[in-house]
């Protein structure tokens, strides 16, 4: 282990490095099956999140030019009294088993503290990490340095075609698509939905970078809106991703984002939604549709996802380290 670590080169990434992340990724996929390819622009656009410190909290394992291995670690806001850190990465399937793994995650906690006293020393810290459930040595390594599983999420699909369930917009409601115009809704409607689980607020140089880049689906995303008095009622945003398409060739609706404000829970709103956002994914040429749902979720999601035809393919775990 020591003679592996020792021969490659270790430094913090830079955005040069979105083709070698990307190739990383993609041998990672290869071996995991997860479902996730990536492009070079993918990539990128995750070194220039405004949230990620490039310096402080990123480290590249290089053999030569190839990454052998990557973390890194971005923060949110605080919410309450809790501040979220997510450490993410990976290895290089010809250099697992020889304790980069282990060196990554430790330098990542490492970093995810000292973000947290620079960030948000008054509140309690949390350290995420989240993988497929299936991945080999992923568990021993995450328990080693003391994780824990926190939660699950399914991983779905829906076949589209005539799987797609006839579903009624309720009375008083009207389905309308993504524009400049209603952006702020959708990202108002994001952080007032997932404020009861717990999620920080998405800033909007995060939401345009996370969501409204070059994997965002305009014309599959909708916000549903009360007609008697103009609020907006819930929403579904949409992504793909170009490296899945050319590899797998199915072209994947990825319902990204579905929420509801508490005021219109329980009345049919994200039934709708994804009734309509099925059928214009079928429309528009899309070979399935695929999203994933905490499986222990209080509002009932999983059950609705399952009503409208999807069905779970794999289960990933969010890790968690109390600090």
């Amino acid at each position: 282990m020591v003679e592996e670590s020792s021969s490659l080169t270790w430094r913090p990434l830079t955005v040069e490095d979105a083709q070698a992340a990307a190739d990383l990724l993609n041998a990672m996929e290869a071996v995991d099956r997860i479902g996730q390819l990536y492009t070079a622009q993918d990539t990128l656009q995750e070194l220039i999140d405004p949230y990620l410190d490039l310096e402080r909290a990123t480290l590249g394992a290089f053999d030569g030019d190839v990454m052998a291995g990557y973390m890194k670690v971005s923060y949110k806001p605080a919410t309450d009294d809790v501040h979220r850190v997510l450490v993410n990465g990976g290895v290089h399937p010809d250099h697992r088993r020889r304790g980069i793994g282990t060196e990554l995650v430790e330098a990542g906690v490492a970093a995810a503290k000292a973000l947290h006293a620079r960030h948000s020393p008054a509140t309690r810290l949390v350290i995420d990490l989240y993988r497929a459930e299936h991945i080999a040595g992923v568990a021993e390594l995450f328990r080693s340095q003391g994780f824990a599983p926190a939660w699950y999420d399914q991983q779905m699909e829906h076949p589209l075609g005539d799987a797609i369930p006839e579903t009624m917009v309720p009375d008083g409601l009207r389905v309308e698509p993504w524009t400049q115009q209603n952006d702020e809704e959708f990202r108002m409607i994001r952080n007032e939905a997932f404020k009861d689980a717990g999620l920080a607020e998405t800033p909007v140089d995060s939401w345009k970078n996370w969501m409204i880049n070059h994997t965002f689906q305009p014309e599959v995303s909708f916000l549903l809106r009360d007609m008697a008095n103009g609020a907006p009622a819930g929403m579904l945003l949409t992504k793909c991703w170009e490296a899945d398409t050319a590899v797998t060739g199915f072209r994947d609706a990825t319902f990204f984002l579905i929420g509801t404000l508490r005021d219109y829970r329980r009345r049919g709103v994200a039934s709708a939604l994804i009734g309509h956002a099925l059928r214009a994914a079928a429309n528009q040429g899309y070979d399935r549709a695929v999203l994933r749902v905490d499986s222990a979720t209080p509002s009932g999601a999983f059950g609705i996802y399952e009503k409208a035809g999807f069905v779970s393919k794999s289960r990933f775990v969010r890790w968690a380290l109390e600090s």
